[in-house]
């Protein structure tokens, strides 16, 4: 259905369409059956095309954590602009070989897992087995990648493995993680049973990554990263375009002359123009920067919570609750936190704990140890797991609706 859907919207001449996906094709549109598909691969390359740097090149959607997809239009150039992350994130060359966990309808797989090392010269190891969460171990030891990427779940699902991670990851120079926060405590984790770092990046569909930890210059504790080498990076004003001061918080912006910068959003001018304002694109993420250019990600504008009239990124709640279990050396439970509607004039922090093991009064004695009272979490709700997307980012709001008191709740 939602291929369907999507489709229709960016209504196309011809689909290539996988056998075992069955889909309405949207009117005016062809379907290229398999044996087109093996012509055309056998063909002689024709020339490439006289195309500029502004011309339109390929239209992705975002994940719709936060609303319907949009249509990203992005443009030739963009494929350029990914050199700025080659050494502004991933250390990458020729000699590399890149094994990425996700799937290859996020750009973060796309260009991560595939185009980057293939301009780069380096080698893109592509698993297309059925989903298995131990398979990451041993592919890497197999395959002796020296580059991983993956969301942060990831790479807690591999330090699941009681094995000498040592030993079996000894080709690996570093991993890469993007697409949700990195929890300090597993980054920590990482490094202590692997001997190697994760590096971070923070971006979005409409610019790919623009601010990063690298193996030439790592984040700093509490940071994402600084912006790459070329990105041009503001922390704004909450009302108007001007950047605050260093240490300030504020909203995210990247420079709209940036050459990875999207076009604009598909059929959608009203939302390309607001997303501009006097010279910078507007992520919608909250930041502060601190004096040496380290950027802390503070969370989507929309996930910013209310708590006694000051604003709280869930993030910050659940990176300061991960780094108490640390302190008090206990196992941390996977833990998400929001805003939770419990009356029509009530909302409060909620902590979504998975699975019963730890006890409310341990989780409220882990809040206190590092948060001030208005930022700890008021109730704490045991789930079975936390809602994701299929790439693995935490889908805030189905916890929300699945939740709230203030009306019966979305099955």
């Amino acid at each position: 259905v939602e291929a369907e859907r999507l489709a229709t919207r960016v209504a196309p001449r011809f689909v290539a369409v996988d056998p075992g996906l069955e889909i309405a094709l949207p009117p005016g549109a062809s379907a290229l059956p398999a044996a087109a598909l093996a012509e055309l691969a056998a063909e002689t390359p024709g020339p490439i095309a006289d195309t500029a740097a502004d011309d339109p090149a390929f239209l992705i959607f975002t994940s719709g954590t936060t609303g319907q997809p949009r249509g990203v239009l992005h443009a030739q150039r963009a494929a350029w602009a990914r050199r700025m992350m080659w050494q502004g994130w991933y250390g990458l060359g020729a000699e590399d070989r890149v094994l990425h966990a996700g799937a290859f309808n996020w750009t973060y797989t796309l260009g991560t897992g595939l185009t980057d090392p293939w301009a780069a010269g380096a080698t893109a190891l592509i698993y297309a087995g059925a989903p298995d969460p131990t398979i990451w171990l041993r592919l890497i030891a197999a395959e002796r990648a020296t580059l991983f990427a993956a969301v942060p779940g990831v790479f807690r699902q591999v330090l699941r493995d009681a094995g000498d991670l040592r030993n079996g990851l000894a080709t690996l120079r570093h991993g890469l993680t993007a697409g949700e926060r990195l929890a300090p405590d597993l980054a920590a984790a990482w490094a202590a049973r692997t001997g190697t770092r994760l590096h971070e990046a923070l971006g979005m569909s409409e610019c790919s990554t623009f601010i990063s930890g690298a193996p030439a210059r790592p984040a700093p504790p509490g940071a994402a990263g600084y912006a790459q080498p070329g990105r041009r990076i503001a922390v704004l004003a909450e009302d108007s375009a001007t950047p605050v001061p260093r240490g300030t918080p504020g909203r995210l912006a990247v420079d709209a002359r940036d050459p990875g910068l999207m076009l604009g959003y598909w059929h959608d001018a009203a939302a390309s123009a607001a997303a501009r304002e006097d010279g910078w694109f507007v992520t919608g993420d909250r930041a502060v920067m601190a004096a040496d250019g380290a950027i802390a990600h503070l969370g989507r504008g929309d996930d910013v919570m209310n708590a006694l009239g000051y604003r709280v990124a869930p993030q910050e709640v659940e990176d300061a609750l991960a780094a108490s279990f640390a302190e008090a050396g206990l196992h941390a439970p996977e833990i998400a936190v929001a805003e939770l509607p419990v009356r029509d004039d009530l909302n409060l922090i909620a902590g979504f704990v998975v699975g019963d093991t730890v006890d409310e009064a341990t989780l409220a004695a882990m809040a206190e140890r590092r948060l001030a009272p208005y930022k700890r979490p008021r109730l704490w709700i045991a789930v079975d797991a936390l809602p994701r997307t299929g790439n693995g980012k935490l889908r805030r709001r189905d916890l929300i609706e699945a939740h709230r008191r203030d009306r019966p709740a979305v099955d």
